[in-house]
C-alpha cells in the first residue's frame, strides 16, 4: 500500500486549521489511512494509505483537501477543466504529437502552472506525487510517466515524436555530457531502471520545444536543463505521457488540482494528434471525462443498515467531496475531476458510509447463527492429498493466472498461431498488467507441465499434483463463468503409459471410497486411443491418459509423460459413497 510523507505544517494549512494528534489519527480514516511514524524533529510526517483506489490522496494537497471537505469546508470548484463540447482556449501551448508513437507511446497529457515561488516542502510533494503515480498508479512508469519543466526556459510549441535512439542527444539529469537516448538506457541509473519500456522499439519517445532544446526522453530521464526544477522557480510545464488515455488524464487533473490548491494558476494545453485517440485528434487537457452516476436513497439504506432520504445521502456525499442532487427519485453524482472511483453504485455507497462516518453505526447483534465447518468438497480434497503423498506423490502449488502461449497454445497437439487457436471457452483480463497474467486457468496441467519442464536434472520418476481453482466461461451460470475444484496430476517417466496412470487412478479412488469406470475418450491433449474418460455415478468427472507428442515437445519435456485432471465436485456424490 502507498506510503506518503508530508510535512505536518503543510498539511494543517490545506486542512485550514491545526489538529490535535488525536483527531487527525481518527479522521485519517475518512481516507483509509492511518499515522505510520508521528513527525520528527523537522516536522516530517508518515501516512500509509490502506487502499489504491484514491491516488489523489497520495499527496499533501490531495489528503488536506479530503479532510477540509470532511469537516465541513467548501467543495473546491476547479475553472479551469476542459471538456470535449467545451474545450478550454489555449493560445501557442500546444503539444504536436508524432505519427509514429501511435504504437510505441501513444498518449500525452499537460498544462503549464504559474504561481509562488515554490518552496521545499512544496517541491518535495510535486515529486512525490509524481513518484506515487508513476510507480503504483502508472504501473512503474509503463502506463504513465510524468515530467515536470521550468517553462520559462522553453518555447511552445511542443514536439513529442519518434525519435532515432542513435542520432537524438542531450544531457540528462544527474549528467554534465550528452548522452543518447541508447547511451542513456544503458548508462544512466535511470535508464538501467526504466529504460527497457521502450528499448526494444526501432524509435524512441522525445520531448522537445519549439528552439529544439530537450525536454526529456519519456518514461526514462528529464533533461539536465530544462527539467531540473529548483526551489524559487514559480513557473511549470507538468506532462505526462503513457498508453492509456483514461489512466493518464486522470493522473494529470490530479496534479492540476494539487497545484491549484497550492495557489498555481493552471493554464490548459492543446494535444494535436494524427491518429484517433479515445478522447478525439484534438485534446485540451486537463481534461474532464467522468460521466454522472446515480445511486437510489433505497440501494444505499439496504447497504448500509440505516434509513437515508435523498438529502441524506446529497449530504453526506457531499462531505466526501462529491456534488449531488435528486434526480427523478435518485440521487445523481457527479464525480469530482481527481477522482474515477465509481464504478457501480455499491462504490457510491461507500462514500456514503465514510461521510455517515464509521462510529456512528450500531453495533447490532447477529441475527442467525451458523456451525463453521469445511465444504464437502474442501474435506475430500484433503482426504486427496493425503492418499496422494501416501501413493508418492508431491504436492505443487501454482498461479492462477498465466499466458495464452502456456493455457492454449503449448496444449495443442499441432503447431498453432494465435489466430488459430480457440480461446473461447477461456477466461481473459480485461487490462492485463503483462501477457504472462492474461487469462484465468481453464485447466490444471499447463501448470504441472510448466514443472515438468524445468526438472528434467531430477531423479526419475516425477509423480505431482495439484489441487486448485479453474475457470471457464459458462453460459448457465449468472455470472457468465464458472469456478472449479480441479486435482491434476502428471506422473513423467521413461515406462511411463496408459496403465500405469490408471493404476494410480484406480488406487487413489478405492481409498476415497469412489465407484469408477472408465470408457474411450478423444482429447487432442492425448494419444488417440490412449485417452480415457473418468466417469463416477454416470457423470464425467475427469480424463486421464498419455499426453501427446507434440504438446510434450511444445513444453521442451523428452520423457514418456502421462497425466490425469478430475473435478472434485463431480467425485461428490450418493452413488459414489462420499
Amino acid at each position: 500500500m502507498p506510503k506518503i510523507e508530508l510535512y505536518r505544517n503543510a498539511l494543517d494549512t490545506y486542512i485550514g486549521e491545526k489538529l490535535q494528534n488525536d483527531v487527525l489519527e481518527e479522521q485519517l480514516s475518512v481516507a483509509k489511512a492511518e499515522v505510520d511514524e508521528w513527525e520528527d524533529e523537522h516536522g516530517l510526517l508518515k501516512i500509509e494509505l490502506n487502499d489504491t483506489n484514491r491516488p489523489d490522496l497520495w499527496s499533501t494537497a490531495g489528503l488536506g483537501r479530503q479532510l477540509r471537505v470532511y469537516r465541513g469546508g467548501d467543495i473546491p470548484a476547479y475553472d479551469f477543466f476542459s471538456t470535449t463540447d467545451a474545450p478550454k482556449e489555449c493560445g501557442s501551448r500546444v503539444v504536436h504529437v508524432d505519427a509514429g508513437l501511435k504504437n510505441i507511446r501513444p498518449y500525452i497529457a499537460g498544462f503549464v502552472a504559474s504561481g509562488p515561488s515554490i518552496d521545499a516542502s512544496t517541491l518535495n510533494d510535486i515529486i512525490q506525487t509524481q513518484e506515487k503515480l508513476c510507480w503504483n498508479y502508472g504501473q512503474k512508469r509503463r502506463a504513465v510517466a510524468m515530467g515536470i519543466y521550468r517553462s520559462d526556459l522553453m518555447r511552445f510549441p511542443v514536439s513529442y515524436r519518434a525519435a532515432d535512439p542513435d542520432a537524438t542527444q542531450f544531457v540528462p539529469l544527474a549528467e554534465e555530457r550528452a548522452m543518447s537516448l541508447r547511451q542513456m538506457i544503458t548508462e544512466h541509473p535511470k535508464g538501467r531502471d526504466f529504460g527497457h519500456i521502450v528499448a526494444d522499439f526501432p524509435k524512441m519517445p522525445y520531448l522537445e520545444d519549439a528552439g529544439g532544446d530537450a525536454l526529456s526522453f519519456p518514461p526514462v530521464i528529464n533533461s539536465a536543463r530544462l527539467g531540473a526544477v529548483e526551489v524559487g522557480d514559480s513557473s511549470l510545464f507538468i506532462e505526462l505521457t503513457g498508453t492509456d488515455q483514461s489512466v493518464l488524464h486522470l493522473a494529470c487533473s490530479i496534479v492540476a488540482c494539487d497545484l491549484a490548491d497550492a495557489g498555481f494558476t493552471i493554464e490548459p494545453v492543446c494535444i494535436e494528434y494524427p491518429y484517433d485517440t479515445p478522447a478525439g485528434r484534438t485534446v485540451v487537457t486537463p481534461q474532464y471525462f467522468q460521466t454522472p452516476v446515480e445511486i437510489e436513497p433505497a440501494f444505499a439504506s439496504k447497504w448500509l443498515g440505516v434509513p437515508l432520504t435523498a438529502d441524506d445521502c446529497i449530504r453526506l456525499l457531499g462531505r466526501m467531496g462529491c456534488v449531488a442532487a435528486e434526480a427523478r427519485g435518485s440521487v445523481r453524482v457527479q464525480p469530482p475531476p481527481y477522482r474515477n472511483d465509481f464504478l457501480h453504485p455499491v462504490d457510491i455507497a461507500e462514500d456514503i458510509m465514510i461521510g455517515y462516518g464509521m462510529g456512528n453505526f450500531e453495533p447490532t447483534m447477529l441475527q442467525d447463527f451458523t456451525v463453521g465447518r469445511l465444504t464437502a468438497v474442501e474435506v475430500l480434497s484433503r482426504d486427496v492429498k493425503t492418499v496422494l503423498v501416501g501413493l508418492g506423490f508431491q504436492e505443487m502449488v501454482f498461479n492462477y493466472l498465466g499466458s495464452r502461449r502456456d493455457y492454449l497454445d503449448r496444449m495443442q497437439p499441432v503447431a498453432t498461431d494465435e489466430s488459430d487457436a480457440d480461446d473461447s471457452a477461456m477466461v481473459r483480463i480485461q487490462n492485463p498488467m503483462s501477457e504472462n497474467y492474461e487469462y484465468v486457468r481453464p485447466s490444471v496441467l499447463p501448470s504441472l507441465l510448466s514443472a515438468e519442464a524445468v526438472s528434467a536434472h531430477a531423479v526419475y520418476p516425477h509423480l505431482i499434483f495439484e489441487i486448485g481453482k479453474v475457470a471457464v466461461r459458462d453460459a448457465a451460470d449468472s455470472s457468465g463463468t464458472r469456478t472449479d475444484d480441479v486435482l491434476g496430476l502428471v506422473l513423467s517417466d521413461v515406462e511411463s503409459t496408459f496403465n500405469t496412470v490408471r493404476d494410480k487412478v484406480n488406487t487413489m479412488l478405492y481409498f476415497l471410497n469412489i465407484d469408477a469406470r472408465y470408457e474411450a475418450a478423444d482429447d487432442s491433449r492425448f494419444i488417440a486411443g490412449r485417452c480415457a474418460r473418468i466417469l463416477v455415478a454416470g457423470r464425467t468427472a475427469g480424463i486421464m491418459g498419455e499426453l501427446h507428442p507434440q504438446v510434450l515437445e511444445n513444453w521442451g519435456i523428452s520423457m514418456p509423460t502421462t497425466a490425469a485432471e478430475l473435478n472434485i465436485g463431480s467425485l461428490l456424490s450418493r452413488e459414489s459413497g462420499v
